[in-house]
């Protein structure tokens, strides 16, 4: 072999070798590339699918999603495909493409119609995943949980609880593809915002938790037989009967105490929060007195007109609490305030009352507050 054949040869050689090398990478990228591609479909995120959901709400929009899955790794937990039950092949985690709480969310502000003008809901996601086990002859039985929590939002911001969703399926199927537990998935979401849309139009005019307003009703209280506690009325002025304590060591003819109060009941109608109010002005004969001597109708109209002073509070109060924009979420802390404020005024004028008149023997000064009480009597309705 001369020069020139030997390197013709040695060409040759390294030419076969590197069509050898070709064809077994070829044949190894075919041998091995349906395992590839399975492992491909098994890390490949459920493609959550957009249905729009079959409820129109009424009563509320969904404000927020807030997730607070105790795990957010992943959405399903799967078998494998070509799965032995004796074997005890290991499941595998997989989540909705884009992430599990960007997908949820997103498939609820697609396909869940909001009207922001009604009540703000929250939704709190506390669970939603699917867990599988192995079967017989490569089949597996899936389980689907979701648990969901509903909080409205208040007037002061504030999220105040609702309800809860607890929510399950049972599925088997072929170990494979995870999108083929996708309409499972998405049913079981569906559901719990139908039970929502469901309970808000059963609860929404008879739940104090949905009510949209508050509305004030005032009745004046009466206590019947009369017992020892005096109810204000028109038709009811003081007698020298009601004055039945024991005489108190005072430089006084006598003495009288007066104060207001009220009962509250509440009730939901058509959504509303129904407050009925008794106002109480009330006086008690075991604390009225009065000297001998002193039972003449110039010192019970003294005595009498406290008992209007406490009247005109009571009636103030009320007008206030009318004039209140009350919030449902706590309409029993303006309504507290109004009270307090009607009752210091109720002292204050009585103070005035007696410091002015000296207590009835300045008989001008007691003549101008008759009057003054009469015209605001008038003004608030109360006719004598």
């Amino acid at each position: 072999m001369n020069q020139f054949n030997a390197l013709l040869f040695i060409m040759n050689q390294l030419i076969f070798i590197r069509q050898t090398s070709y064809y077994f990478a070829l044949l190894f990228i075919v041998l091995i590339f349906p395992g590839f591609q399975f492992v491909q479909k098994q890390n490949a995120g459920i493609i959550l699918h957009d249905e729009r959901i079959p409820v129109t709400p009424k009563e509320f929009y969904i404000a927020n999603v807030i997730d607070e899955r105790d795990n957010r790794t992943a959405v399903a937990w799967l078998m494998p495909a070509g799965n032995k039950e004796n074997k005890q092949p290991k499941a595998y985690p997989v989540d909705f493409q884009g992430g599990g709480f960007v997908a949820i969310k997103q498939f609820i502000d697609h396909n869940f119609p909001g009207n922001k003008t009604l009540r703000p809901v929250s939704i709190n996601l506390k669970k939603f995943m699917a867990t599988e086990s192995a079967l017989a002859d490569g089949m597996v039985e899936g389980h689907v949980s979701i648990i969901i929590s509903f909080d409205i939002k208040q007037d002061n911001d504030e999220a105040l609880h609702l309800a809860d969703y607890n929510g399950s399926a049972i599925y088997n199927r072929k170990g494979g593809d995870p999108q083929d537990i996708e309409p499972t998935l998405r049913h079981v979401l569906e559901n719990g915002l139908i039970y929502l849309n469901t309970w808000m139009n059963q609860q929404a005019s008879t739940n104090i938790k949905l009510a949209t307003g508050v509305k004030v009703k005032f009745t004046d209280y009466t206590e019947k037989p009369e017992g020892d506690s005096i109810y204000y009325s028109v038709n009811r002025p003081l007698t020298w009967d009601d004055f039945q304590s024991k005489i108190a060591g005072s430089r006084f003819a006598a003495e009288v105490m007066p104060t207001i109060g009220y009962e509250e009941r509440s009730s939901i109608a058509k959504g509303e929060v129904e407050l009925n109010f008794a106002i109480k002005v009330c006086l008690p004969k075991s604390a009225c007195w009065v000297k001998d001597g002193s039972r003449n109708d110039y010192t019970l109209n003294h005595e009498q007109r406290h008992f209007d002073i406490a009247k005109i509070a009571a009636e103030h109060f009320k007008q206030k609490i009318k004039t209140e924009n009350l919030p449902v979420s706590n309409f029993d802390g303006p309504i507290n305030v109004d009270y307090l404020e009607a009752y210091r005024e109720m002292d204050k004028l009585q103070q005035q009352y007696d410091e002015e008149t000296d207590h009835g023997i300045n008989q001008s000064a007691q003549q101008r507050w008759n009057e003054r009480i009469n015209k605001e009597l008038r003004e608030l309705g109360v006719k004598r």
